[in-house]
């Protein structure tokens, strides 16, 4: 497993799809190429030293979250995930360790920005699949109000849109739920250093999702529609939009997919994670 550092990414408030300005595009995609050699394989970090906890973490409050404190070099961790026994499983794995110390847990995406900046962890591990924000919206959220949070997404969903969309949202890891916990532990180590975590499946998809055009915001809603089952006409109406431009749409998204009809540009777009069935039904 490789590690690398990385920088605050530029911020763009339009979601992970479509950005509005090409400059932010163009910022966003170079750093997440530089995170990987032009084979796609992670790049190696520099050695950097595990910064100590955050000084505006209020000791009563960590105090009053988990009774009893470890030492000045453990590094706080906030776990969010729906599932309560999912989130009971990585207490017990990182609180365990007497070099890591979980001082807050959360069930869904608001829950766990409101507590980040309640509490100041230096790392904080979100589920990708959350109600009320996901994993992505949550990581986006935090990030915007402050750029240097370690924020990773642990999930056991792998398409290369949700992990293009976490990296350009500002997250520093990914660990897969079925991760040994020898991994988790050095997934969180390297995230409170701020540098990023990627496994060598996940980097290879953030390699493959890199060289994909660009669908736009119209074109994305076009693509939901189509997934929906709807008809050229049936999506003129819905976006208030001419069949014509429709068609236009279409076309555009065949080519940037580089696929051929509507049936494959739907398998595509299902199997990359650029649109996902529940929500287009």
């Amino acid at each position: 497993m490789l590690t690398y550092k990385t920088v605050a990414p530029r911020r763009s408030e339009s979601g992970c799809r479509a950005v509005p300005l090409q400059s932010h595009i163009s910022a966003e995609e170079a750093r997440i190429r530089s995170m990987l050699h032009p084979n796609g394989q992670l790049s190696r970090p520099e050695n950097t030293k595990l910064s100590s906890p955050k000084p505006d973490l209020d000791p009563a409050t960590k105090c009053l979250l988990h009774p009893e404190i470890k030492s000045a070099r453990t590094i706080t961790v906030l776990v969010a995930d729906d599932h309560p026994v999912v989130r009971e499983g990585l207490f017990v794995l990182i609180d365990r360790r007497p070099d890591m110390h979980v001082v807050a847990e959360a069930g869904n995406g608001r829950e766990a920005m409101e507590k980040f900046f309640a509490v100041r962890p230096d790392v904080a591990l979100l589920d990708l699949r959350m109600p009320l924000m996901d994993g992505i919206e949550t990581v986006r959220s935090i990030s915007e109000r402050d750029p240097a949070a370690h924020l990773g997404i642990i999930t056991s969903n792998q398409n290369e849109e949700d992990i293009y969309c976490a990296v350009r949202a500002g997250a520093l890891g990914f660990i897969l739920k079925d991760a040994a916990p020898d991994e988790l532990a050095r997934c969180i180590k390297a995230m409170a250093r701020g540098e990023t975590w990627v496994p060598p499946l996940v980097g290879a998809m953030l390699a493959k999702r890199v060289g994909y055009k660009e669908l736009t915001p119209r074109e994305t809603e076009v693509l939901k529609l189509v997934v929906a089952g709807k008809s050229n006409k049936e999506i003129g109406v819905a976006l208030d939009i001419s069949e014509a431009t429709v068609k236009v749409h279409m076309t555009h998204i065949l080519e940037k997919l580089e696929v051929t009809g509507r049936t494959e540009a739907i398998n595509i777009a299902v199997k990359r994670g650029l649109v996902r069935l529940d929500m287009a039904a």
